[in-house]
């Protein structure tokens, strides 16, 4: 058998992946032609029919599903040889692709990003901004930060921000034309400022409140699939929001926006995650430190960490949402 190459490898990796010559080629800047040509190369090395071809599909072949493992092995301990060699304190080359939620990638990761780049001038990033979540077995990413639990097996997660927290909000503009609701089936009556994502609106907000969850069913004018387009309308006064405290931390700091109900909200955990431990990079090692060291001061004005307390008595009516 011939020397397969590394290129061809990878393609075929990303064909199987993607499901398309032409996606694959599109993602690594090529002609449809020549992923079709790499793939076709690699079969002949391997005297093996890896796809089955048709006008309108793309699929494995029984031995292209058995094979496609080893060469992702292959690929994952080649990339963990290069890392092991170069060490942490290596300088960092290469390209990092890399998949965060808009609103946190667009407030605050940028000029992270920007300063991790200047300290390590050889190394490309490639950044992915989307409210929808990324799936790191398919989608061409290294590693994606998450907010919220997952409880997918298959992944691993390094912890950004274990003690982040999910809460209401609202500026005080509206809080004194609609009043201040002082217990959560208030806001049942309030204007909510929605979610949606994938076609699912998210309007059955849950909290956890003295050990238990409760779900409140909730409503509002106004419903956009984009994060940062809620909490803008948050500030400007259209209605109560519910997020990340990551999210809505500077607005309430500069009085834009009001904490309510004393920060009662739910957990939800900032994460950096990829599908196996061995891509945890030299590259990935340090961001994800460099994050940590970013992220953990914000937290100290969140309500309930060292600002003002929780307040797990806040009173629910009999006729709440019952804790899942």
């Amino acid at each position: 058998m011939k020397m397969v190459r590394f290129d061809d490898l990878q393609l075929f990796v990303r064909t199987a992946a993607l499901g398309s010559f032409s996606q694959a080629a599109r993602e690594a800047d090529l002609l449809p032609g020549q992923v079709a040509a790499a793939v076709a190369r690699l079969e002949r090395e391997l005297d093996l029919r890896l796809f089955v071809r048709t006008t309108r599909s793309l699929r494995l072949t029984a031995e292209g599903a058995l094979y496609l493992p080893y060469a992702q092995d292959v690929l994952t301990t080649l990339r963990e040889g290069q890392a092991r060699v170069q060490g942490d304190d290596a300088e960092l080359h290469g390209t990092l692709q890399l998949s965060a939620p808009s609103d946190f990638g667009r407030n605050l990761l940028l000029p992270w990003l920007t300063a991790f780049r200047a300290a390590h001038p050889r190394l490309r990033l490639h950044l992915r901004l989307s409210d929808e979540v990324a799936d790191v077995f398919r989608d061409q990413v290294d590693v994606a930060i998450r907010i919220g639990h997952f409880d997918d097996a298959s992944y691993v997660a390094l912890p950004l921000l274990e003690g982040n927290r999910r809460v209401l909000a609202a500026s005080p503009e509206y809080l004194r034309r609609r009043g201040t609701p002082t217990r959560l089936d208030d806001l049942r009556e309030h204007d909510c400022l929605v979610y949606q994502l994938g076609g699912r609106a998210y309007d059955r907000w849950s909290f956890e409140l003295e050990g238990r969850r409760v779900v409140i069913p909730v409503r509002g004018p106004l419903v956009c699939d984009d994060a940062d387009v809620v909490r803008r309308w948050a500030v400007a006064g259209e209605g109560i929001t519910y997020k990340s405290w990551l999210d809505v931390r500077d607005d309430v700091l500069g009085g834009r926006l009001q904490v309510l109900l004393d920060g009662i909200g739910s957990h939800i955990p900032l994460q950096l995650v990829c599908p196996h431990r061995k891509q945890f990079s030299p590259a990935v090692r340090q961001l994800h430190a460099q994050l940590r060291q970013y992220l953990q001061p914000l937290l100290s004005a969140m309500p309930g960490h060292g600002g003002l307390p929780l307040s797990p008595a806040t009173p629910l009516s009999d006729n709440g949402a019952p804790p899942l």
